[in-house]
């Protein structure tokens, strides 16, 4: 059995230093995913707390409020839940609510579509990439 192992070593041209650094070269990668993987689970926590906090003075995830309702944004075509009574501005606007446009609209929403109703503001990056996690890993309705 042994000597069978090694003539596959032999054939395949692999040698256990061979195979030791290639395990080297990709654990981080695979660390790497799982890691991201809890970062995005810990961002999407994080960004629950964020939303309670910031978002829900107008908006809430399944009814319109103030705002429109959030759940299922992500995709979404902007200014098109047919409940919400939107700006003129976003009735119109001609995108669809990604990671990135979201992240410009909670940087500064007038950069993204001028003239909306909404004035609210998110600076750190860090709390708008939870918020947009979080709201990300929400099944729709």
């Amino acid at each position: 059995m042994i000597k069978l192992k090694e003539w596959s070593f032999k054939t395949l041209g692999v040698s256990h230093p061979v195979a030791s650094m290639a395990l080297a070269v990709l654990a981080p990668e695979v660390s790497s995913v799982l890691l991201s993987s809890q970062a995005d689970g810990q961002s999407a926590q994080d960004g629950q707390a964020l939303f309670q906090k910031r978002c829900t003075g107008c908006h809430a995830l399944d009814a319109d409020h103030e705002g429109p309702r959030l759940r299922g944004v992500g995709g979404r075509a902007a200014g098109t839940v047919k409940t919400f009574q939107y700006s003129e501005a976003l009735k119109n606007a001609k995108h669809t609510w990604d990671e990135a446009n979201l992240d410009k609209w909670l940087t500064d929403t007038e950069s993204v579509v001028s003239d909306n109703d909404m004035s609210f503001r998110v600076p750190k990056q860090e709390e708008r990439a939870a918020i947009i996690s979080y709201l990300r890993s929400l099944s729709t309705p």
